[in-house]
Formats: structure tokens, sequence, C-alpha cells
């Protein structure tokens, strides 16, 4: 039975999924020219482009097997599907904000009856029930930012990354309704069924997530020196050792490190008595 992954077709979040299939190895066979659904070079997976929106309620449905999208969209829908890996890229935040000139500073401000202009009418009820808030919402499908000063509401909730935009519309943040990131998610009834498939592709996906600022560091080293270069070494599991068949002296080390570490390591090394450093970028680890 094929797996359908489903991907968004557009927008920020994208691209980034379309590489992160492509570097655990199920790259799409025809990347210039994307389908509605596309081959890869699986034979047993291909991927659906469309809506990041709609990706919770087509895995939810099973018209989908996998998909990638964001924890908003997934809350939004109530979506009742398995959450598999965050994919640590698309961080957001759905948060609550007025106008810099509002009186309105916390929730404790919101007066009943107020106004809430918003792209997640779901999550924002929850949460102003949560909050005790009695306001009116208004599902608006874009240019929330707008909304207050145009007489349409006295309050947003918005999808923000940095706040930049806020602050250029002259808004501020007064609350965070929820912090989001690209999740992978697939349909609970497949992931029973198709259990060995998905878990593979879960494999392949989390092996990249985990190569991500990592760096295969390899020398050679007197085997007198081993023990000063164990301790400025450290690996996952610490490093691993083997012998130099050309020299009964000298032994191979190596170790995966922070990417940040490297510069200082490797000098660091040097000075013990390292010799032969080779620094080797890492695909996936599994």
């Amino acid at each position: 039975m094929q797996i359908r992954i489903a991907v968004p077709s557009k927008g920020r979040i994208s691209d980034p999924a379309v590489k992160l299939l492509a570097k655990a190895g199920i790259g799409i066979k025809d990347t210039a020219n994307r389908k509605l659904f596309s081959e890869t070079y699986d034979k047993e997976i291909s991927v659906m482009f469309t809506r990041a929106a709609d990706i919770p309620e087509f895995v939810a449905d099973g018209a989908a097997d996998i998909g990638m999208t964001g924890l908003d969209l997934i809350k939004e829908n109530n979506a009742d599907v398995e959450i598999l890996e965050d994919l640590n890229f698309g961080s957001a935040k759905l948060v609550l904000a007025v106008p810099e000139e509002s009186d309105i500073v916390s929730t404790t401000d919101i007066s009943d009856g107020s106004v809430v202009a918003t792209e997640f009418p779901n999550l924002t009820s929850k949460y102003l029930k949560s909050k005790g808030i009695n306001a009116k919402i208004i599902e608006l499908s874009g240019s929330t930012e707008i909304a207050p000063f145009i007489g349409v509401a006295d309050i947003i909730t918005d999808l923000t990354s940095t706040g930049t935009t806020l602050k250029m519309n002259h808004l501020k943040i007064i609350d965070t309704v929820l912090e989001s990131s690209i999740k992978l998610i697939a349909n609970k009834k497949s992931f029973n069924v198709n259990n060995e498939k998905i878990e593979a592709i879960r494999t392949g996906i989390k092996g990249v997530l985990d190569a991500e600022g990592k760096k295969l560091v390899m020398m050679n080293v007197e085997e007198s020196f081993l023990e000063d270069v164990k301790k400025a070494m450290p690996g996952l599991t610490g490093p691993t050792v083997s012998s130099v068949l050309s020299s009964k002296d000298v032994v191979a080390v190596h170790a995966v490190v922070d990417e940040k570490d490297v510069f200082n390591l490797v000098n660091r090394l040097k000075k013990i008595g390292a010799r032969d450093i080779l620094v080797v970028p890492i695909e996936r680890i599994i």
C-alpha cells in the first residue's frame, strides 16, 4: 500500500518541508513541476501538495497518511491525529494584540462585549473562555492587523514569528494564546495498519533533525595522548576509538560534536597532539 504525505503547496513552510523529505531520502522526482500528487524515489511513498490549513483535516480523514503542518492549524481544526515529531522549523506564536494607544495592557483589562478579530476562531474562543472573557469573535481570512483601525474589532489574535509586522502596524502584544511549530502528523488508523512504513519515514526524518548542527570530527592520535583527547572530545556516547593498522602506537578517534564547538575543539585537539583532523558534515543520525 502506498503512503501519501501531505505537504504545504506554498508559503513559508513549503520549501523547508520538501527539503527535509529530500534529506531524509524521500526526494520528489520532479521538483521543478510540483503536481497535486508527486512521485518520490520510493515507489511506496507519494507526496500530495495542498493548503497547509487543510492538511490536519486531510490526515484526520485519511486522505493522507502523514502530513506536515503547524500545531496552530492542528488545534484550530480539532484534528484527531497522531503527532509524531516536532520538525524544528516554522516556530510562531498566536498572540493577543491591541493598538499601541489602547488602555488594554493585560487580559484583565478586556471588558465584556469586546470584539476580537481572528483567523483562528476556535483557538481564540477556547482561550477567551479559559480567561473568563465574554467577547464577540469575528472571523477574518486575512489582514487581521487592520481590523482595530477600521472599527471592525477592538482586539485581534494573530500568528507571528518575530512580532515585527505587529509593531509595524502599531499593535502591541498583551498575551500568548499558543506557541506553535511545524509537526509531523499521522492518521491514527494508518499509523496502526502501516506502522512499519510510517515508522521508517519517521526515522528518516528524525535522523535528519538529529543531525542538524552536528559535525563528525575524526583524527589520529598517539595512544599516550588518548585520555586527554577523550576529555576534550565527548561525543553522543563518548568518542569512538579504533586501531590504525599502519602504526601500533596510533589510534583513530571520532565523535559527533556540536557545530558551534568545532572551532575551539580543533585547536584544543591540535595542542594535545592530535593530527590528520577531519571535520565532516553529517546527513543523518539514526
